[in-house]
């Protein structure tokens, strides 16, 4: 199967927009994957017969995306490269949704409990004894009643990450990466709003343990029903009050 995109010079109306479709084409033809260099500014100007000024633009366009990466230098391991992280344009792009209020919370809970549950299910089916591990240590560290608020928050998202790690889809994976990072200034404030945070911190630990028992024990019903339930009754309970708290 031949299926080759050419660089070809492309339209000069909006030509920073055609740019990123030449891009795109290679990627989708399988021509640049992850680790390989796009060809120099210079040589894009030449072959999309484009200005530098497009070619940069839809480069940028492209790093806030999380495409592509720089490595600054002048050796082979130089210029920009194709990335692999998508969780980082994901989390950007749905951050500043929310802040435009284009995602309601409301939603995101939804997508994310229905996100999770599939992940919790995956990860009581296929998690390793690594996978376990890795599940174990942020608990064990979010048991340290010493812990700051923001110190807590940042191992609960390793928690719920390594759950997606553990069923084994990356997309899966990223997609929690992307939604917990673009809601972290929010459960923050709500966690700053609580007026006993002590006891609110067991509870979350309490839910995190029986989680992660579920999924030691391979019960992927069960596992799917807590992570849905831990969800759901955060968002219900805990940051509707710090919400209306004065």
């Amino acid at each position: 199967m031949a299926d080759t995109a050419a660089w070809e010079p492309v339209p000069r109306s909006r030509t920073f927009e055609l740019v990123l479709a030449r891009i795109e084409e290679q990627i989708l033809a399988g021509n640049l994957r992850v680790g390989d260099r796009l060809p120099p500014e210079r040589e894009l100007v030449e072959l999309l017969g484009v200005s530098r000024a497009a070619v940069r633009e839809a480069l940028r366009v492209l790093e806030a995306q999380g495409v592509l990466r720089s490595r600054v230098g002048t050796g082979p391991s130089s210029g920009s490269v194709i990335a692999a992280m998508p969780s980082e344009g994901l989390t950007q792009l749905l951050r500043l949704h929310m802040a435009l209020a284009n995602f309601p919370l409301s939603d995101v809970v939804e997508a994310r409990a229905t996100l999770e549950r599939s992940s919790a299910r995956l990860a009581a089916e296929r998690a390793t004894d690594e996978d376990l591990a890795a599940l174990r240590e942020p608990l064990a560290r979010m048991d340290d009643a010493t812990l700051t608020l923001e110190a807590f928050n940042d191992h609960d998202t390793r928690f719920h990450v390594a759950i997606a790690e553990a069923g084994g889809n990356r997309l899966m994976a990223d997609m929690t990466i992307a939604v917990r990072n673009a809601v972290r200034r929010t459960l923050l404030t709500a966690f700053h709003e609580l007026a006993d945070w002590s006891t609110v911190a067991e509870r979350l630990r309490a839910e995190h343990h029986a989680l992660y028992e579920a999924i030691a024990a391979g019960d992927a019903d069960r596992a799917g029903d807590l992570v849905e339930a831990h969800i759901r009754g955060f968002h219900q309970d805990i940051v509707h009050i710090a919400a209306k708290a004065p």
